[in-house]
């Protein structure tokens, strides 16, 4: 009897479940239709408008014009990184990772519809005339910029080499907007520079990453131990006004310091947006103390090996605040040789910091400064003074001291180091390391 009742609520129970099962799954269908029906519907929306646009406008408007607009406003919504680029800009585009491109040496984003400046390249128009990081464009040449895609205002600066674009610019501390005119030339950018700034001090400045950059920095940084007898005593890693490029080389460049640890890990919804990158042994530098230099104009890619050489207490970070782009775009190709660039992942530090909108903050803050060297007064000294005797060791003839001579120098800073103050902050920093070695130990407490 018992064994009956058992077999009958069993029997209850997976019908039960069945019963179950069979509801969910209805919920579950009526809930791919409900979302299916939603978007035919606002798809239907914008096909009535296309119909009646294409019927009704005041003039015929090409097709391809018309999906082109609707790409663009579709993508306005999104964050300001994220942009269509039609086959004549996508082509650019993809020559300007190589390194080379016609324009002004600027590089832009949107910040509260108004087109502003990351940062301005290196050596270029940009830079030459003066333009900075967080300047906001205005007006290019007599078109006014607000409300203004990337991609369009991109497409305006750029333009045949030898012609000139006037950009109307507010800034920070202007009382009203300046114009700059700019001569547009081809862009070439060196991503790499390096330089032995005093014997055993190397520099090296990363103005972008760009497809050979990893490779042309290895190739700097034997040149530097190459000059300083193999003995590098540290190296200021310049990363000041780098707007940022290809992730990928942000990777190999923070691998050549690292030898082993996480560098960099980005997060989105598509699992292969799902991705950690993690430093090797192999081709590691030696581990000489570094400081890295970065500022307002440090983005994305810049702020991934500042952040992970942070992290990994690898280097010291000096300067200012960097942009805080801490998002991943990817370029993807379509059908009629256009592209879209579409952020789809947040990448974070090795300790899971998002740089988005609040970028690298520095170990030591250090503003720029505009200064000249004195020249130190004349001061009387025990030398200068009547009946002074002399010190042991020197020679006996009075009046006749010898001044002290400092060791000779294979380099010395060039005349523009010398004006740069954040520069000479991480030279002294090194400096100080480098003493504070030599120093003997201290005695042990009795």
């Amino acid at each position: 009897m018992q064994r009956n009742r058992r077999r009958v609520s069993l029997a209850l129970l997976l019908t039960l479940c069945l019963v179950t099962g069979w509801v969910l799954s209805g919920i579950g269908v009526r809930d791919l239709h409900a979302e299916t029906d939603a978007t035919y519907q606002e798809l239907e929306l914008f096909t009535d408008v296309l119909a009646i646009v294409r019927r009704s406008y005041v003039e015929e408007v090409p097709m391809k014009e018309l999906m082109y607009g609707a790409i663009d406003g579709m993508l306005a919504t999104l964050d300001p990184h994220t942009s269509f680029m039609p086959p004549e800009l996508y082509k650019e585009m993809k020559i300007e990772t190589k390194g080379e491109f016609a324009g002004l040496g600027i590089e832009v984003t949107t910040r509260d519809a108004i087109i502003t400046v990351v940062t301005p390249i290196e050596d270029t128009p940009a830079f030459r005339v003066g333009m900075q990081a967080g300047d906001k464009i205005l007006r290019i040449d007599d078109r006014f910029t607000r409300d203004l895609d990337i991609a369009e205002a991109v497409k305006l600066m750029r333009g045949e080499k030898g012609s000139t674009v006037t950009l109307t610019v507010m800034r920070e501390g202007f009382e009203k907007p300046r114009e700059f005119v700019l001569v547009r030339e081809v862009i070439k950018v060196k991503s790499v520079k390096a330089k032995t700034l005093e014997d055993g001090f190397g520099y090296v400045r990363v103005t972008q990453f760009q497809e050979r950059t990893a490779e042309d920095l290895d190739v700097a940084l034997g040149k530097i131990a190459k000059e300083n007898g193999t003995v590098v005593k540290g190296l200021v890693l310049d990363l000041r006004n780098n707007p940022g490029g290809l992730l990928d080389q942000a990777v190999r460049v923070s691998d050549l310091f690292l030898s082993s640890g996480l560098i960099v890990y980005t997060e989105g919804r598509e699992e292969g947006s799902q991705m950690k990158f993690s430093a090797h042994q192999k081709g590691t530098e030696p581990s000489y103390p570094m400081v890295v230099l970065i500022n307002g104009g440090s983005a994305s890619a810049a702020e991934i090996v500042a952040g992970a050489l942070q992290d990994q207490g690898r280097a010291v970070v000096l300067g200012t605040q960097s942009f805080g782009k801490g998002s991943v775009q990817t370029i993807i190709p379509l059908s009629d040789d256009s592209g879209l660039r579409l952020t789809t992942a947040r990448y974070f530090t090795p300790k899971g910091t998002s740089i988005q909108a609040r970028g690298i903050v520095p170990d030591i803050v250090v503003n720029p400064v505009e200064f000249k060297e004195l020249e130190e007064p004349g001061h009387y000294r025990e030398k200068d003074l009547r009946h002074h005797f002399e010190g042991e060791g020197q020679p006996a003839e009075r009046g006749r001291l010898a001044e002290p001579s400092l060791p000779p120098r294979k380099f010395n800073l060039e005349q523009a180091d010398k004006s740069d103050y954040q520069l000479l902050r991480a030279l002294d920093l090194l400096k100080g390391l480098e003493l504070l070695k030599k120093l003997p130990p201290l005695p042990a407490a009795a």
